[in-house]
């Protein structure tokens, strides 16, 4: 954004993709070889830093940064990947940028949005499945009679040592609870 490209992207395409479209995916991609172009575009749609998928995507942002030699057919390849894995009807805008330093090497930024949340629930509406999680909580209501740092197993050993310290109070004859 920052960078001054072929073809430039600038924060109006940021919001454009991003407003009222819920979690946003970002990832990069780098690639060298002959089909750097698809290389990079593969990697950056298989981030394995992440476990949510870009498929269905209804948002893409992406750039190309790539040495002189970067060609206008290479980003158009890079474009058909990326346009293969999201919605047929995404809002896709990318931008170009030629950077000597970078030499035979492509990278790609992606930032996408608009996709099935990453609760796994997908194709369903933010009411179904916040419903879903609901569900889910129904017959534990009694578990919320205690206290949330005794259900909390992080500190467990403080969980015991309070629970027997309750349990040594109660049966003190003469000690009552208000």
């Amino acid at each position: 954004i920052t960078v001054p490209g072929l073809i430039n992207l600038d924060f109006a395409d940021v919001k454009a993709v991003m407003k009222d479209a819920g979690p946003a995916w970002m990832s990069m991609g780098v690639g060298s070889s002959k089909n750097r172009a698809v290389d990079a575009a593969t990697e950056a749609l298989a981030s394995p830093l992440l476990d949510v998928s870009v498929d269905g995507a209804k948002g893409v942002l992406f750039n190309v940064a790539g040495g002189t030699g970067l060609t206008l057919f290479e980003v158009n390849e890079a474009a058909d990947v990326i346009k293969q894995a999201v919605d047929p009807e995404a809002n896709i805008i990318f931008g170009v940028v030629q950077d000597p330093s970078m030499g035979e090497e492509i990278r790609i930024t992606l930032i996408a949005t608009g996709f099935a949340s990453k609760l796994g629930l997908a194709g369903v509406s933010r009411e179904e499945e916040f419903t879903e999680l609901l569900r889910g909580l129904k017959g534990k209501e009694e578990e919320l009679d205690v206290p949330a740092f005794l259900r909390r197993p992080l500190f467990s050993h403080r969980r015991q040592a309070i629970t027997q310290s309750t349990r040594l109070i109660q049966t003190q004859p003469g000690v009552s609870r208000r």
